[in-house]
């Protein structure tokens, strides 16, 4: 299952909100992968800090959110979320992996 988001964040994926995407993605059971499809990329681990920084998602990028596992539509759900609403510090995420 995937969803497409896109960058909206003005600096782009920087490693602030790389930290906070892997740190969210972590939480999940599932597969979780990245792929900047702006770039014509490969799919990379969502849930590995240096691998989620090789995309290079600046801002207007369109990166599709692939899970596979037994969480996957909430996993997809809220890490697309959180790339279309900017990446903002206090996104909510207390109900990930419940």
């Amino acid at each position: 299952m995937f969803k497409d988001a896109k960058v909206s964040n003005r600096e782009g994926l920087h490693a602030r909100p790389v930290m906070r995407f892997v740190d969210m993605a972590s939480r999940f059971q599932s597969e979780i992968t990245v792929m900047n499809l702006s770039r014509r990329g490969e799919k990379l681990d969502g849930k590995s800090p240096m691998q989620m920084m090789l995309l290079e998602a600046t801002e207007g990028s369109i990166l599709r959110i692939e899970a596979d596992g037994p969480d996957q539509q909430q996993a997809v759900d809220l890490l697309a979320g959180f790339i279309d609403a900017g990446c903002p510090s206090d996104f909510p995420s207390s109900s990930v992996g419940n």
